[in-house]
C-alpha cells in the first residue's frame, strides 16, 4: 500500500497539474447474422483511420459520423427484429420479466450512449489545430495521432458493448461477435510504443559534477527531480551526485544506481558515498546557480546547515538564474537555448536546486524512456530486490492478468476539492467507474495500491461485482513468517521500510494488464512513466472516472 506523511504540504505538493494483453491471433468462423455488420463496419473504420486519420478536426468528425451510422444501422435492424412469441407454457409474469429485462438493457445502453457521447466531445476538443502560445487560455492540450487512435479505439469496443447490452435481453442466441477481439482490435491491447524520440546524448567530464538537491514532497517528487537533475547534467556536461541519506532518501535500497550507468556505458551518476570517496579533502559545493528563484534554490537556512553537517561546504550563496520569477508553483518557462549559456560554468561542483517545479522542455522530459540517448527501456528503475519481489508477489496472488488500482485518498479531498475539477469521488461513484474498466478486459482480481482507511476499502470491496460475482480487491499482506515472496527484502531488513514499500506497489501496478490511476497524484504518473516505458500500457489505462466530476462535492472551508 501507499504509505506517506499525513503532513498538508506534503499532500499539497504530491499534487499536479491535470494537462496486456496480445490479440487472439485465432479467428473465429460462424454462422454470419444480420448483425455481423457491426465488425465489418469497425474493421473498416479503423483501416481507414490507419491510411488517413491525424489529429485534425474534419478527421474525427468523419470518424464520429461513421461511428453513429454503425449505430442507427443497428438500431434499424434491432427494431427490425420480430416479437418474441412465447409457447404455452409461458405466462404473463415471464412475459412481463422479459420486458423488464429488455426496458433495464436499453436504459443501460442509453447511459452509456450519453457516456461515450461526453468522451467523444472532449475528444473533439483536443483535436483543434488553433493554438495560442501567449494565450492565458485553459484550453485542453492537442492530441497525438498515437492517443487518438488510442481513444478512438476504446469508443469503438464501447459501442460493441453498447450493441450487446441491447441484444443481451432478446436471448438471439451468440452476440461476442460485436465486442470479441477475434476482429482484430482487441478490447485491451497494449498500447503501441513510441519508437522515434528526441534526445541527446550524456557525456560527462570525469571532473565536473552536478549535486542533486530534492526536497520537495515524497519519493515520486524526488524522482521527478532527479529526472530533471538528469537532463541538467546531460545539458551541462556534468556527473550526477546523489544526497547524501542523512539529507534525502536512501535512493540506492529504491532504484538501481548500476542500472543507469549502464544504460549510458559509462559512469554517469554517483552515490553520495562514492564522491565522498573521489573527492576525499575537497567536500564542496562550489557554485549555486538557482533554477528556482524564491526562496533561492528553495532552500532554507535549515537546509543549508544540514548540507553542511555532513561535511559539505559552500562555496558561495545560492544566486538565482532568474530574479525575476515568482515562487516555486508558479516558475517561467524556460527552454535549452538559454539555460545552457545561464548554468554554464567551469566551477567543479555545480547545485542548482530542488527542480521538482521546472518547467523546462517538458516535450522532452514526458517521451516514453526520456529524453536522454540510452540503450535501456527506462533509465530511473525499481531496485533489483524490488524487482524480484514484486514478480514473486504476483506468481503468488495475482498471475498474469490483473487490474491496478492506485486509489488515492489521504489528504486528497482538501486538494482535490480546490481544483478546477476535483478528482476525489464518492465510494459508490468510484465503484462504478472501476467496474466499467472491468468489464472491458477477463482480469480476474484487482491489485489496490491506497492509503484509504479500512471502513473506506470495504465499502469499495461490497460494491465491486460483476454478473453477481465479488471481483476480489487483492492488498499486500502483512509480513509473517509464513509469508515467502518478500523473503530477499526481509533478509535485507528493508521490508519495513516505507519507500521501499511504496516502490514495490509502484512496481506490481506497473506490471498490470490495466491499471487505474488517481489523477493529480506523482505517485501515479510515476507508474505511468514505467508503464510507458516497459512497454505495459494498455489502451484501457485511465485514471478514476476519467472525465467526471464527483456527484457530490463538499463545500470549502
Amino acid at each position: 500500500m501507499e504509505r506517506g506523511s499525513s503532513d498538508e504540504d506534503d499532500d499539497r505538493e504530491n499534487l499536479i497539474d491535470e494537462n496486456g494483453r496480445e490479440p487472439n491471433p485465432t479467428m473465429i468462423h460462424h454462422r454470419r447474422s444480420p448483425f455481423e455488420i457491426q465488425s465489418e463496419g469497425r474493421r473498416d473504420i479503423m483501416n481507414t483511420i490507419g491510411r488517413t486519420c491525424g489529429p485534425h478536426k474534419k478527421c474525427l468528425l468523419a470518424t464520429l459520423l461513421s461511428l453513429f451510422v454503425v449505430t442507427l444501422v443497428f438500431l434499424s435492424v434491432f427494431h427490425g427484429i420480430p416479437a418474441i412469441h412465447f409457447g404455452p407454457s409461458s405466462t404473463s409474469s415471464a412475459a412481463a420479466a422479459i420486458g423488464d429485462r429488455m426496458r433495464e438493457s436499453e436504459l443501460r445502453a442509453l447511459y452509456l450512449l450519453r457516456d461515450q457521447q461526453s468522451v467523444l466531445l472532449r475528444l473533439f476538443n483536443r483535436t483543434s489545430p488553433l493554438t495560442n502560445s501567449n494565450s492565458n487560455s485553459t484550453s485542453p492540450s492537442p492530441i497525438s495521432v498515437g492517443e487518438f487512435r488510442s481513444q478512438l479505439l476504446k469508443q469503438i469496443k464501447m459501442n460493441g458493448h453498447i450493441q450487446q447490452t441491447l441484444l443481451s435481453s432478446h436471448q438471439l442466441g451468440n452476440t461476442s461477435s460485436l465486442t470479441d477481439d477475434n476482429v482484430g482490435l482487441g478490447t485491451c491491447q497494449k498500447a503501441n510504443k513510441i519508437e522515434s524520440r528526441r534526445t541527446i546524448e550524456w557525456k560527462p567530464k570525469k571532473d565536473r559534477y552536478l549535486f542533486a538537491i530534492c526536497l520537495s514532497g515524497q519519493m515520486s517528487n524526488h524522482l521527478i527531480c532527479l529526472e530533471k537533475h538528469m537532463f541538467f547534467a546531460a545539458l551541462l556536461g556534468r556527473v550526477l551526485v546523489l544526497p547524501s541519506p542523512k539529507f534525502d532518501y536512501e535512493y540506492d535500497q529504491v532504484i538501481d544506481i548500476r542500472h543507469i550507468n549502464n544504460c549510458f556505458g559509462t559512469t554517469v551518476v554517483l552515490t553520495f558515498k562514492e564522491f565522498a570517496e573521489q573527492r576525499k579533502h575537497k567536500m564542496q559545493i562550489d557554485r549555486f546557480i538557482c533554477y528556482v528563484s524564491n526562496p533561492p534554490c528553495y532552500l532554507d537556512e535549515e537546509h543549508i546547515q544540514r548540507l553542511k553537517s555532513f561535511g559539505l561546504s559552500m562555496g558561495g550563496k545560492p544566486v538565482p538564474a532568474w530574479p525575476g520569477d515568482g515562487k516555486p508553483n508558479e516558475q517561467k518557462k524556460h527552454f535549452v537555448g538559454e539555460i545552457v549559456p545561464k548554468f554554464s560554468s567551469e566551477d567543479e561542483v555545480l547545485a542548482i536546486g530542488d527542480m521538482f517545479y521546472a518547467d523546462v522542455e517538458e516535450e522532452w522530459l514526458k517521451q516514453p524512456g526520456g529524453p536522454l540517448a540510452h540503450k535501456c527501456g527506462t533509465v530511473i528503475q525499481p531496485s533489483r530486490l524490488i524487482m524480484l519481489t514484486a514478480q514473486r508477489f504476483i506468481q503468488t496472488f495475482l498471475g498474469s492478468d490483473f487490474i491496478a488500482l492506485h486509489f488515492r485518498r489521504h489528504g486528497f479531498l482538501k486538494f482535490c476539492n480546490v481544483k478546477k475539477e476535483s478528482c476525489f469521488f464518492p465510494i459508490p461513484q468510484a465503484a462504478e467507474c472501476i467496474l466499467r474498466v472491468v468489464e472491458k478486459t477477463s482480469a480476474p482480481v484487482i491489485y489496490l495500491s491506497t492509503d484509504a482507511a479500512e471502513s473506506e476499502t470495504n465499502l469499495l470491496q461490497s460494491l465491486i461485482a460483476l454478473d453477481g460475482k465479488t471481483v476480489p480487491l487483492v492488498k499486500r499482506p502483512i509480513h509473517t513468517s509464513a509469508e515467502k515472496w518478500d523473503t530477499l527484502l526481509f533478509r535485507n531488513h528493508i521490508n519495513e521500510d516505507p519507500q521501499v514499500e511504496a516502490m514495490l506497489d509502484k512496481t506490481i501496478c506497473a506490471m498490470s494488464t490495466v491499471f487505474i490511476g488517481s489523477s493529480g497524484s506523482t505517485f501515479t504518473e510515476d507508474i505511468y512513466r514505467l508503464r510507458k516505458d516497459w512497454g505495459s500500457a494498455s489502451v484501457c489505462d485511465e485514471y478514476l472516472c476519467e472525465g467526471k466530476q464527483p456527484n457530490f462535492i463538499a463545500e470549502n472551508e
